[in-house]
């Protein structure tokens, strides 16, 4: 979940900067999971994601002194998240998630076994938008970024945003259109 925590978060970026290291933990707090759960949604591969996710509070880390108090930290960190997942896929794919699939025998365990198949037809269908199409699915759906927010992150217009937003929609809903008939 986003929040918005921007005085917060411009005051342990201070506090980091003016010699107290142990205040970029308070960031990586509170924007750890979020920032995994965007890299995994991007990459689809649990390792990358965390790979970027750590990558990416690192060179946060590094580059600190470039972050501009005016914008909201978690824009700042989230682009340099994205980079990071773009390295990645840069890179040959290595093992996507396992998924839980084995033999049934009961209604229960068939449930459990049609909602991982339902669970990995999602994952798939997203990874199989394009960049700019996924990151608008992730930060709306995943990460609950209002459009506002999401504008501010990725550095487009709102209306940008939603008209990307609508797109992916439409691609998912071809992408997903046998569920409703299996």
């Amino acid at each position: 979940m986003y929040f918005d925590q921007s005085a917060e978060d411009g005051a342990a970026v201070k506090r980091c900067l003016d010699g107290e290291p142990a205040a970029f933990e308070v960031l990586v707090g509170r924007y750890q999971k979020t920032m995994f759960n965007v890299a995994l949604r991007m990459l689809g591969n649990y390792e990358d994601a965390r790979d970027a996710a750590q990558n990416t509070f690192v060179k946060a880390y590094e580059k600190l002194g470039t972050y501009d108090p005016e914008r909201r930290f978690f824009s700042w960190i989230y682009r340099i998240l994205m980079n990071e997942c773009l390295n990645l896929r840069r890179r040959p794919a290595t093992e996507p998630l396992a998924d839980t699939g084995a033999a049934v025998a009961d209604s229960s365990e068939v449930d459990v076994v049609e909602a991982a198949e339902r669970k990995r037809d999602v994952r798939q269908a997203i990874l199989s938008l394009s960049p700019a199409y996924r990151e608008v699915i992730v930060l709306r759906h995943f990460a609950a970024l209002s459009y506002e927010q999401m504008s501010e992150a990725i550095g487009v217009p709102t209306k940008t945003v939603k008209s990307r937003l609508h797109t992916a929609r439409q691609q998912l809903a071809g992408e997903l259109a046998g569920w409703m008939h299996r």
